[in-house]
């Protein structure tokens, strides 16, 4: 790459970074009082003793349509406490993550059904646990789309429920990837779909989203963070290093657009940014242009006459709540929550509520929810 080339990537991600450490000056300032290694430590301390990401289930794997391997874990039911009656019919529930997160971003939920629900928790292509997408190899590799993800998630199903009824439940870009499942298989949601949740996602129009900074600075970002971000997709090496160099300042931005509240938990904040740094920088790269293309509203239509969940945090500014509110309209029977006091990562800042929610969801699809406490052991 040459030197020319550098140098414009240098100043659009100049222009970038001076917007990121514009969002961040509140984060900057409450730190100047407390020394790097001290953070330091205290990550490393909540790195260790954090129960969060802890759960696991049987493990399983799928295969997307051109061989990525998607890797997923099943929590069954427990016999032991199964009421007479369920079984078969029962709904196996299909949680689906945002971008750059994985799974176990779904931890408190999962911690909560466990041994009362038959679940599925799996890794989008290139997060997590799963391959790295095969068609997004090398120089001449695909675009990520979002209609890509709504085969992968098909794939998933076929592997880990063939049969019988689902309840999909839908984070950020894991709504967006159900939306995409409806748009090319409306005929499994009319048979087998029997509730969905869709929580802070959106059904389109995502290149309006200021993400809480003033109209220049918003056009600005879609002007050259596409280019910044193939540019820096190219250089791994050297930008996971200044990630890790920076990351004060990256925990300041994760904090910011994943909650809203200054009183979340150090170790459930902590553990948002350990997922979101596990993302390499390409994989960040392949995926953001996916999101402007973005359009489903239209398939929203397969959902009309199901139990469905729309929620969001009323402070939530990557998918905002308008867009929610949208989802909502297309579909009128749709039960619409605003959490207050909460930011994108709901289920992680507001768990007892997002739980709270989906249980409800589950009753009115049909399903039995075990009596409290039953089960394995929370964790």
């Amino acid at each position: 790459m040459g030197d020319d080339t550098w140098r414009r990537a240098g100043w659009a991600g100049a222009a970038v970074g001076v917007l990121a450490v514009g969002a961040a000056a509140g984060v900057a300032i409450e730190r100047l009082a407390i020394g790097r290694s001290v953070r330091e430590k205290a990550r490393l301390a909540l790195d260790a003793e954090g129960p969060y990401g802890t759960l696991r289930g049987t493990p399983g794997r799928a295969f997307a349509d051109d061989g990525t391997e998607l890797l997923y874990e099943v929590d069954e039911v427990d016999e032991v406490d199964e009421p007479a009656g369920a079984g078969a019919g029962d709904p196996t529930v299909v949680f689906c993550h945002g971008y750059c997160l994985n799974e176990d971003s779904w931890h408190f939920q999962r911690a909560a059904l466990r041994g009362r629900v038959r679940a599925v928790y799996w890794d989008q292509r290139s997060h997590g646990r799963s391959g790295r997408g095969v068609s997004q190899a090398g120089p001449d590799g695909e675009p990520v789309s979002i209609d890509r993800l709504g085969r992968d998630l098909k794939a998933v199903l076929d592997a880990a429920a063939p049969e019988g009824p689902l309840v999909l439940v839908g984070h950020s870009m894991g709504g967006m990837t159900i939306m995409a499942l409806a748009d090319r298989y409306p005929e499994l949601v009319r048979e087998r779909v029997a509730g969905v949740a869709f929580v802070g996602t959106s059904a389109g129009r995502l290149d309006e989203v200021s993400y809480g900074l003033p109209a220049a600075g918003v056009k600005a970002v879609r002007r050259v963070l596409p280019g910044v971000l193939r540019t820096l997709g190219t250089r791994v090496e050297l930008v996971e290093r200044g990630r890790r160099a920076a990351t004060d300042l990256f925990a300041g931005l994760v904090k910011k657009y994943s909650f809203a509240t200054k009183d979340v938990d150090p170790a459930v904040a902590r553990f948002a940014e350990r997922m979101i740094e596990s993302t390499p920088i390409d994989v960040v790269a392949e995926f953001y242009p996916a999101f402007a293309e973005h359009e489903k509203t239209a398939a929203l239509a397969a959902f009309r006459n199901l139990p469905v969940l729309v929620l969001v945090g009323d402070q939530d500014v990557v998918t905002p709540p308008a867009h929610t509110e949208a989802i909502a309209r297309a579909l009128p029977g749709a039960e619409l929550v605003i959490v207050p006091d909460a930011g994108h990562l709901v289920m992680l800042e507001r768990p007892e509520v997002v739980t709270g929610r989906l249980a409800d969801l589950l009753v009115r699809a049909g399903e039995a929810l075990r009596p409290e406490g039953a089960g394995r052991d929370n964790g």
